[in-house]
């Protein structure tokens, strides 16, 4: 399976099938006379079928709706690729930083970069949302496959992709509803409400018991979850817990780092190739994306927003392998100061737009430097096959980061690594960057 071809089928099939295995009355438990009803008789008839239930559980990380271009939106409150998990998952991760900005004025948005939200801006909803109906294809493909040990494989990696949304649902809401496999969808409408401590406690929980059934790191096929990924959530969970649960986990989380850099990745030599169209060539240091394809996962979110929305004004779409730009999301001056220069001629990760540094007129698209990061084009200038969706992987873990958790928890003062270690680690990171 390649989890860049998604298919409509698929996605249609998973959300019928989640409402095709329960009722509340056992007499409705009957199956229908009209043969073109999707059911689990007639649609999981194979492993091919099962495989599409997995494409689903990668999809709901990308796509926001059932058919065509997010049509048939899989949540009511909002537009579908306007809501997207990646769209919105980078919005809440970056607008509200001093390091991006958005100049549309589309309901809420404004609200988010000026740190001004609350539970009724449609677009934290939107994730909330997201979280909560990515959690629950897992759950179907889960509940679907339990006592089968054919699809193992499968049952594995859904658990490790439901992991990781209720990993970013401890970060971004640090509470709410906890639900399995072992709930039946559809049978009540007030799930528990869990407490960080055990959002916290089942996602470190699900990810051990798994680790050992998912595959070695870069052995996996391409965009599919493996050790590699389990790893890098379980890093990041430990990082982080003295924010999310108030107790000291810097030394579990060098354990893991050491586990990352044991298992065979490397920083990639050249920066730029991490974020074009061909970069699903450098699993040596994307350990998982999120990913694209420009034919066949077509989306106003995910990583036709994150190019698109990032060019504007003078800047050429060509040069970005799209058919346009819209003119949003660009820098802000204080992330500007950070690089010694505007265009990379020192630190090659420098790749601005623009002239005018402030961003006084919010609604001004060249009122602030676009960095235009990502590309539909390939290392070697091809433009992806469609300019209008990107063929771009979004590199949710890279291995540079990993060096960074492993310096940050020895300097927190975590066991199982030494500051010298650490700094040589920085310092690969720092030499690439000015290579």
């Amino acid at each position: 399976m390649n989890i860049k071809r998604y298919t409509r089928l698929s996605i249609i099939a998973s959300i019928l099938l989640m409402f095709s295995f329960t009722s509340c009355v056992k007499d409705l438990d009957t199956l229908p006379l009209d043969k073109d009803v999707k059911t689990g008789e007639n649609v999981l008839t194979g492993d091919a079928s099962y495989k599409e239930l997995l494409a689903k559980c990668y999809a709901g990380y990308v796509l926001g709706g059932q058919t065509g271009v997010d049509g048939t939106q899989d949540i009511s409150s909002i537009n579908g690729g306007f809501s997207s998990y990646l769209r919105q998952y980078w919005n809440l991760q970056e607008l509200p930083t001093d390091e991006a900005i958005c100049g549309w004025a589309d309901g809420s948005l404004p609200d988010i970069h000026e740190m001004d939200w609350n539970a009724t801006n449609e677009f934290v909803a939107a994730m909330y949302y997201r979280i909560n109906l990515e959690i629950a294809y897992c759950n179907n493909l889960i509940k679907l496959t339990t006592g089968n040990d054919k699809y193992k494989e499968y049952r594995t990696e859904a658990r490790m992709l439901r992991a990781l949304a209720y990993s970013h649902l401890i970060d971004m809401f640090g509470t709410g509803p906890m639900v399995t496999d072992k709930d039946n969808i559809g049978s009540f409408f007030f799930p528990k409400q869990a407490t960080t401590k055990e959002l916290f406690t089942y996602v470190e929980t699900e990810l051990k018991a798994i680790e050992s059934e998912l595959k070695a790191p870069r052995t996996n096929e391409y965009g599919r979850a493996d050790q590699g990924a389990a790893w890098m959530v379980l890093a990041k969970l430990y990082l982080n817990a003295k924010v999310y649960i108030g107790e000291n986990k810097f030394s579990e989380c060098i354990t893991y780092c050491n586990k990352l850099i044991g298992a065979g990745y490397s920083l990639e030599n050249k920066y730029t190739n991490l974020f074009l169209a061909d970069n699903h060539l450098r699993n040596n240091e994307i350990i998982f994306p999120i990913a694209a394809d420009g034919e066949h996962s077509q989306t106003w979110g995910g990583m036709t927003f994150l190019i698109h929305s990032t060019v504007g004004g003078a800047m050429k779409a060509s040069d970005f392998g799209i058919d346009g730009g819209w003119g949003g999301n660009r820098s802000t001056e204080q992330f500007v100061a950070l690089f010694p220069d505007t265009k990379g001629t020192a630190d090659k990760r420098s790749h601005f737009y623009g002239t005018k540094k402030e961003a006084e007129k919010v609604g001004e698209f060249t009122d602030g430097l676009s960095l235009g990061k990502f590309k539909n084009v390939t290392s070697t200038g091809v433009a992806g096959q469609h300019q209008g969706h990107p063929d771009t992987d979004f590199p949710l873990f890279r291995f540079s980061d990993v060096y960074l958790m492993y310096a940050e928890a020895v300097l927190r003062g975590g066991a199982g690594g030494d500051a010298g270690t650490a700094l040589s680690y920085v310092n690969k990171v720092r030499a690439r960057a000015y290579e």
